[in-house]
């Protein structure tokens, strides 16, 4: 796939937008991908990534073997998800405080938007399709109603928390941000990627390199669940796709409940910096939500989400050019 310098500033704007996807609890970065038409060829890509790419450095040279994992794709795709997630990490924490209905609501569009996008890639319904669509309905539903654990300290439960939260990343309807969430490990992650950047802009050294650490055994844990995952992936697109379209609805429809913009809080915590913060929820109607339940802003920015992905499934039909 041959491509210009503006195809790569093209996927990189669709790597901002799998960041922002990622770093708010109950959307995936992998449903963006999906929609914006990259989402098979990130998959194969991840795939290609192995040893022998040394292997084929020292034998044929660096650009041989950066062409062979489609490099250039990857590199443009990672650096805007990195860019969007250490830009936007304060300012979704900002939303999620101060207008988490109307930042819900946008969200709660796009997926339903996606939903219906993913589901009409099915080409043919059976049995077997609709029971994956029940299923995984159910578990992701359930998996929505988890209590978080507590906050992790031990490093080891980083890695495993990095592991398990990009193989939710990548997978469409599940969101990694929700699993770091009930893991415990969510504000740890924001917080690292918060103090990653400040330490480095202010200066404080011992600020960013705690960071650092943290992001590292974060990253390690990423790396080794992307891989694993990825070929695991790439197999059922290749052998079960419309099997694997039907698990992937699923774990939408079932991620709707975390993200309705509407919650009636349950249970409380008290973070790291003394804050008193939301631990348990469920969702209710806007009639009797206790507060002002924005309605109508609500319903607006529910119908910006969905245009939203209109806009990316028409990006994503020339996914054969960028």
């Amino acid at each position: 796939m041959r491509r210009r310098i503006i195809d790569y500033i093209v996927v990189s704007l669709k790597g901002i937008a799998m960041g922002a996807a990622d770093v708010v609890p109950g959307v995936s970065g992998g449903t963006i991908a999906f929609i914006s038409g990259i989402y098979e060829e990130l998959i194969e890509s991840i795939d290609k990534v192995n040893l022998d790419f040394f292997k084929n450095w020292k034998n044929h040279g660096f650009l041989n073997a950066w062409k062979s994992i489609n490099g250039s794709f990857l590199f443009a795709l990672f650096l805007g998800i990195g860019i969007s997630i250490l830009s936007l990490a304060k300012l979704i924490k900002w939303l999620l405080h101060n207008e988490p209905i109307l930042l819900w609501s946008f969200f709660f569009g796009l997926v339903l938007a996606s939903i219906i996008y993913i589901a009409k890639q099915i080409n043919k319904w059976s049995l077997k399709v609709l029971l994956a669509v029940l299923i995984t309905s159910v578990l992701s539903y359930y998996i929505t109603l988890a209590e978080p654990f507590a906050s992790p300290d031990s490093p080891y439960y980083l890695l495993f928390c990095g592991f398990i939260a990009i193989i939710a990343m990548i997978l469409p309807g599940v969101s990694g941000a929700f699993i770091l969430l009930i893991l415990g490990a969510y504000q740890t992650a924001i917080d690292t990627i918060n103090n990653l950047r400040d330490g480095l802009l202010q200066g404080n050294m011992t600020l960013f390199k705690e960071a650092l650490f943290n992001f590292i055994l974060l990253a390690i844990g990423a790396v080794i669940g992307l891989k694993v995952f990825s070929k695991a992936l790439n197999w059922m697109f290749k052998h079960q796709k419309n099997l694997t379209l039907a698990i992937l609805t699923g774990f939408m429809i079932g991620s709707l409940n975390k993200i309705w913009p509407w919650k009636e809080v349950l249970k409380t915590r008290i973070n790291s910096k003394g804050e008193e913060v939301t631990l348990l929820d469920k969702s209710v109607l806007p009639s009797t939500f206790n507060g002002d339940n924005q309605l109508v802003l609500a319903i607006i920015f529910v119908v910006i989400g969905f245009a939203t992905i209109l806009i990316l499934e028409k990006l994503g039909k020339n996914k054969n050019v960028v």
